[in-house]
């Protein structure tokens, strides 16, 4: 059985990760995270200690991606989710959890990344899922957007022609291309239909309709209109 004690400790180590990183993954995110998540597993029985552990490790792999720009020395992307859910297995072995938690949780790390096909499985996965990418949309989604492409030194617009960009199903992360608004017309408009839990699609409806708004209102004014 999970422990409180054993879920501060393990906090406690995942901060160390989170020295000097960017202001869109920093330790704030990770809470943000966290509230929902609970609120989200309560209502979907998910078990929380499992996925409160999952959460605040979720993201220890992020540092490294953004130092590498998301490549390994080797020339391969390099996946924060799947190369976390190594790092944190490395964290869990000084634990004694029960095999099915110990496996749930790098699981759930794993399989949180919006990016890649690792598909989540456990409710505690999909919880963790869905949270994760309630963070990147709204008001909250909005601003870590601009934060990170602002990080990267990316434009607020490359060209003006991103809707046409996000439809050559490219990957332009980490590239010259890549911008707030193209990070949008990619991956933001369509978080509203990744939700896999009920009470997390309740709530994305409800960020996706402002956000939808904030980037309307924002073409109405580059075009003048506004």
């Amino acid at each position: 059985m999970i422990t409180k004690k054993q879920v501060k400790k393990i906090e406690e180590v995942a901060k160390k990760y989170f020295k000097d990183v960017s202001g869109c993954h920093d330790w704030t995110h990770v809470e943000r995270v966290r509230n929902l998540a609970l609120i989200i597993g309560k209502k979907e029985k998910a078990s929380l200690k499992v996925l409160e552990i999952a959460t605040v490790l979720h993201d220890i792999g992020r540092k490294e991606e953004a130092k590498n720009k998301g490549v390994k020395k080797c020339g391969n992307k390099y996946c924060h989710a799947e190369e976390g859910a190594k790092e944190a297995e490395k964290v869990l072995k000084k634990y004694n959890f029960k095999k099915s938690e110990f496996e749930n949780i790098l699981h759930c790390i794993e399989t949180h990344r919006f990016r890649n096909n690792n598909e989540p499985r456990t409710i505690e996965a999909k919880v963790l899922f869905d949270a994760d990418k309630l963070d990147s949309i709204g008001a909250v989604g909005v601003a870590r957007d601009f934060l990170f492409a602002g990080g990267l030194g990316s434009k607020t617009l490359y060209t003006g022609n991103e809707k046409k960009l996000a439809k050559s199903k490219k990957d332009y992360s980490y590239t010259e291309e890549d911008s707030s608004i193209l990070e949008y017309e990619i991956k933001l408009k369509h978080i509203k239909n990744k939700m896999l839990t009920v009470a997390g699609k309740k709530i994305a409806k409800e960020r996706h309709k402002f956000m939808q708004s904030f980037f309307k209102r924002f073409w109405q004014e580059v075009s003048g209109k506004k």
